[in-house]
């Protein structure tokens, strides 16, 4: 009961202001400044090179595509393209520009500029983890394979400076939706040049005094571990559809640390909840709980090139030994459900297949054929996890059913994001915490990944008739044989066991009343533009 008090009389002293002092929340209403959380530190802002959720969340109020999103449901919308043609075949795409679209140094965004983009991205020397997002380019995979060196052979022609012309390798019927990406984003290579190489990593344009976007919001200071600044850019074309004078965005790696800026006043929306705060929400202040629908999967990542992990049967006993409805029914309690296949539900025609099953009799069967019964001569794996409440307990609950079930010993690590992705991208980590939310809403945003070409792969895993099946399922026009490929694709992967899939998301946060045209949707996706604050 004492606890319940304490919730409920911090709860009233943020509802009702009883300090007596104005909150950042209070300000930002009468002001029109958005204060958000976004869960960690990022670690840069080049939309080339930028790989997560919080980057993309930032990004897409600094720059904008030639097509945007919907506020309400994604569809696509004009950006800084009016409008477009696509030819009857569905392989040529024509883009006609504002003539009005500018960068925020008030030069004119031009059709060369998302060339120019594309070709950055594509450059090898780049290094870029998602350039294989643009192989639907004509001619883009040998370019940025380093075939050719002739960019004039890749589709992204600019006819003139408001006419764009881009030519697919294969129909692409998502390919529009694809465009809102982050990677799709135009940069500005001329302010990109005034600091350093152009098609190398390290440049320092992304820093505020030497940014230049072509988005509703300009980034006007970046302090690490504090906030990032956005301010209203005056230079956008539509400026007068935004509302908001600033957005303040907060790497708060702690969830409880961010429930308690959030009781105090200080953000109008949390990135998370933790798990433990879900309950008392629920049941005491309902009208500041949201739990959206999210096209995601929360996931272990396993380093197939370490030792005993390169065994198919040990990494297929872990995902075994997983008690997936325990994980979501007990700790999460925010409407997730448990996870046998890597894509989750809610892709229009797409089923996964049934993927992998809490079977502990089979998963010890596994690790005695692998010469291991109950983890004899195994040594200790190590897990992963960046810093979270609910992926410490999640850890610990796994930790705990391949100790009982299997014999086999965990180390639990945690460090921060940043330390984490670090260790991913240099395949130093053994079993790591990971999470893939949609970067559109089609399979193949989520079996791309374990291309063996993919950088976002890491986990040392490749297999031919995966890559084939895939290659063909792009290149299929009938939509049931096509997700039938990737179904198969999928089943591989999940038999092979690179991953562990654990449970779907749902995305579970908080939100003051203030805040309006924040809509639910399956990518988590809110633009900015769309958004105002009453008192």
């Amino acid at each position: 009961m004492k606890s319940r008090v304490y919730f409920l009389s911090l709860l009233s002293a943020l509802l009702f202001g009883c300090s007596g002092r104005e909150t950042a929340v209070q300000s930002g209403d009468r002001d029109g400044v958005l204060h958000r959380g976004i869960g960690y530190e990022v670690t840069g802002l080049d939309p080339q090179l930028a790989t997560g959720i919080a980057e993309q969340a930032i990004l897409s109020e600094l720059f904008e595509g030639l097509v945007a999103e919907d506020p309400h449901d994604l569809h696509p919308v004009p950006g800084v393209a009016a409008r477009w043609e696509i030819s009857p075949d569905g392989l040529s795409y024509t883009f006609f520009l504002r003539p009005d679209a500018r960068w925020s140094n008030g030069e004119p965004v031009i059709a060369q500029d998302f060339a120019d983009s594309w070709r950055r991205i594509l450059t090898p020397s780049l290094g870029a983890g998602y350039a294989s997002m643009f192989y639907v380019l004509q001619g883009a995979e040998a370019f940025n394979k380093g075939l050719t060196g002739d960019f004039s052979q890749v589709g992204a022609t600019a006819l003139d400076a408001h006419t764009l012309r881009v030519t697919l390798e294969r129909p692409t019927p998502y390919f529009l939706s694809l465009l809102t990406h982050m990677s799709w984003l135009p940069v500005n290579l001329r302010a990109i040049a005034a600091n350093g190489p152009v098609y190398e990593r390290g440049n320092s344009w992304t820093k505020p005094d030497r940014f230049v976007g072509n988005g509703p919001f300009v980034l006007k200071s970046w302090k690490p571990d504090d906030a990032i600044v956005l301010e209203k850019s005056p230079t956008y074309w539509d400026a007068a559809t935004v509302r908001l004078k600033a957005v303040h965005f907060y790497p708060i790696d702690s969830l409880d640390a961010e429930e308690r800026a959030f009781r105090a006043g200080q953000l109008h929306l949390t990135d998370a909840l933790p798990v433990t705060k879900v309950d008392d929400y629920r049941r005491n202040a309902p009208q500041l709980l949201r739990i959206d629908p999210y096209l995601g999967t929360y996931f272990y990542r396993l380093n197939t090139r370490r030792p005993y992990l390169s065994d198919p049967r040990i990494r297929r006993a872990l995902a075994l030994a997983v008690d997936r409805r325990a994980i979501v029914d007990k700790i999460l309690r925010g409407g997730q459900q448990p996870a046998g296949a890597f894509t989750p539900p809610g892709i229009a025609g797409y089923a996964p297949p049934p993927g992998i099953p809490d079977d502990f009799t089979e998963a010890r069967r596994l690790l005695a054929l692998s010469g291991h019964p109950r983890g004899e001569g195994l040594p200790p794996f190590e897990l992963l996890y960046n810093n979270s409440e609910s992926h410490r307990l999640i850890a610990e609950a796994i930790q705990e059913m391949w100790r009982r079930e299997l014999g086999i010993e965990v180390q639990l690590v945690n460090q921060e994001e940043k330390v984490v992705l670090a260790a991913r991208d240099a395949g130093d980590y053994q079993i790591m915490r990971s999470d893939w939310i949609a970067d559109y809403a089609d399979p193949s945003s989520f079996l791309d990944i374990w291309r063996g070409d993919s950088g976002n792969n890491d986990t040392g895993w490749s297999n031919s008739d995966y890559d084939s099946l895939l290659f063909t399922a792009e290149r299929t026009a009938d939509q049931p044989a096509r997700n039938a490929l990737y179904q198969k694709a999928e089943a591989l992967l999940l038999d092979a066991a690179p991953i562990i899939p654990i449970y779907y998301y749902t995305h579970v946060f908080l939100i003051q009343p203030s805040v309006h045209g924040w809509f639910p949707n399956a990518l988590d996706h809110h633009p900015c533009k769309y958004v105002w604050l009453s008192e």
